[in-house]
């Protein structure tokens, strides 16, 4: 439910810190502005807090703050009496531009911009509404969880670009080098002399152990250690390279467990959560994209009032700019990345399992369309379709959708019926 300016007893400008939040207060019955320094600490924060409820006699106060994740906000959030409205910082700094040329900067001075924006555009602002306990604790999981799989991509780039000024003949000894069969051997042989001093049964005997079973490839692995001729045997580089292989190693190990741990604890909080029937349902969506997606649209049905505000949201909906005679379309800089990056690397994934999704982005090419631009239209499409799955939560049915595309005569119908005439 919306409020008007004046069902609140007070409005609340906030410019964060690490370690204080400068604080700029002005009551709906008075004129005059108050300005504090809150310390950064809980129990400072619930006295300040509590203070307000008492003062205004638990009447609703609106926050706004430049802070929509961290340690505030998640401070804040207990308190029933508290309105909390999140804004861009970048929409702070724009103002104090505007009104500052000079570039001046103060605490106090972007505390009252921020109770400015929130007592002249409240109507534009939107209340902090927090998904349940459930939810918001899949979102932090799959964050973290990209967060770390980002991280262990550095760490093997890293490697990788080590192993190359020293033991090349290594990265051929396994696959994929985020693996615990690579991080295993580079333990043990994580140079060529120690790796050509291991018997011929004790590479095997590993490479079995690790899950290679194919005799012909254990023997030509082994072969090429045998032939391969060290790339150098200047001390200078070798000591200090076995050294960051060694450290490089310990750190990988410890990102793919720690992924795994996640992978662990994703499965069990989205299993138990009572809209994973619906993303789960979505062609190629998987253990990996499924709780993205369900942690992308929440659990909130007034989030989003219609499939535009998430394709807006997410950053998929493109942004027109016109101005005289001069017309600009790009895509949608202000949005949560990673949200944008999940629902488009799924729509990418979706056309292995969907007909209708593989026909969609082969029309989108066959007109001149660029891969990421056909890919981005395809999960523009989808999100529309998603958001009717979640508003009355069923599960995606594909013969269903295409069902509705046979009843609308829809042209992508004679696209995908191309091929099988062809055939």
């Amino acid at each position: 439910m919306t409020r008007q300016a004046t069902d609140y007893a007070a409005l609340v400008g906030i410019d964060w810190a690490d370690r204080k939040h400068d604080i700029c207060l002005q009551a709906s019955d008075a004129e005059q502005r108050e300005f504090l320094v809150l310390e950064h600490r809980p129990e400072a924060i619930d006295e300040w807090a509590n203070a307000l409820r008492v003062r205004f006699g638990g009447r609703p106060v609106a926050v706004c703050l430049e802070q929509r994740k961290g340690a505030l906000i998640v401070a804040l959030a207990k308190y029933d009496h508290l309105v909390l409205y999140p804004i861009n910082p970048l929409l702070v700094a724009s103002r104090r531009r505007g009104l500052k040329p000079s570039g001046a900067k103060s605490d106090p001075g972007d505390a009252e911009i921020i109770l400015d924006l929130l007592s002249e555009h409240r109507a534009d602002l939107r209340a902090w509404h927090p998904d349940d306990p459930r939810t918001r604790q899949l979102q932090a999981l799959v964050e973290a969880r990209r967060t770390l799989v980002e991280s262990r991509v550095r760490t093997t780039n890293a490697l990788t670009a080590n192993l190359k000024l020293y033991f090349p003949q290594g990265l051929d000894c396994f696959e994929d080098i985020a693996s615990p069969l690579a991080c295993e051997f580079l333990s043990q042989w994580p140079s060529l002399g120690q790796a050509q001093r291991a018997r011929d049964p004790t590479l095997t005997t590993f490479f079995h152990r690790h899950g290679v079973r194919g005799e012909a490839l254990i023997a030509a692995r082994i072969a090429a250690l045998r032939q391969a001729m060290p790339l150098t045997a200047d001390s200078g580089i070798l000591v200090p390279a076995l050294l960051r292989t060694k450290t490089l190693v310990a750190v990988l190990r410890a990102q793919l467990d720690g992924i795994a741990e996640y992978d662990d604890a994703i499965a069990k909080v989205f299993k138990a959560h009572p809209d994973a029937f619906i993303f789960a349902s979505l062609p190629g969506a998987g253990a990996t994209f499924a709780p993205r997606l369900l942690a992308a649209f929440g659990s909130d049905r007034e989030r989003f009032a219609s499939a535009s505000a998430i394709q807006q949201y997410a950053g998929i909906a493109p942004v027109t700019e016109a101005s005289g005679q001069s017309r600009w379309i790009h895509w949608r800089f202000a949005c949560p990345r990673f949200v944008r990056q999940s629902i488009v690397e799924w729509a990418g994934m979706s056309m292995r399992y969907s007909y209708w999704a593989q026909a969609y982005y082969r029309s989108l090419r066959d007109r001149g369309k660029a891969h990421n631009a056909a890919v981005r239209a395809l999960a523009f499409k989808w999100l529309r379709i998603v958001f009717r799955c979640w508003q009355q939560r069923k599960p995606y049915d594909e013969a269903t959708y295409l069902f509705a595309l046979r009843e609308r005569q829809s042209p992508l119908l004679q696209s995908m019926a191309t091929p099988q005439a062809t055939a």
